[in-house]
């Protein structure tokens, strides 16, 4: 069975074609596109990969999320959730 096929490779996520071998950064920056590309195309926001650090992830969020009541929701429930499953050690998501 291929990379391609296989919805994860190694445990983690074959993501925007990224290979098996790529780094945590990588594959969290990747992750993060695939939740923006969602976050944009259903509700106008966007979540931006910043840096990741320390088991901290950073970043940007824009569109509709800026200034929506919803905002922390996205952010701590549906972003660090996400991401959470695949970087069981990922310590926190902050936005800068």
């Amino acid at each position: 069975m291929s990379a391609q096929s296989n919805p994860t490779v190694n445990g983690m996520p074959n993501l925007n074609g990224v290979p098996a071998e790529a780094n945590d950064e990588e594959r969290m920056r990747a992750l993060v596109d695939t939740l923006s590309a969602y976050i944009e195309y259903y509700h106008g926001g966007a979540v931006k990969y910043v840096a990741y650090n320390d088991q901290v992830l950073q970043i940007k969020m824009s569109g509709a999320c800026l200034g929506c009541p919803l905002s922390p929701h996205t952010l701590h429930g549906w972003v660090e959730g996400t991401v959470r499953q695949f970087f069981p050690n990922l310590k926190k998501v902050e936005a800068v």
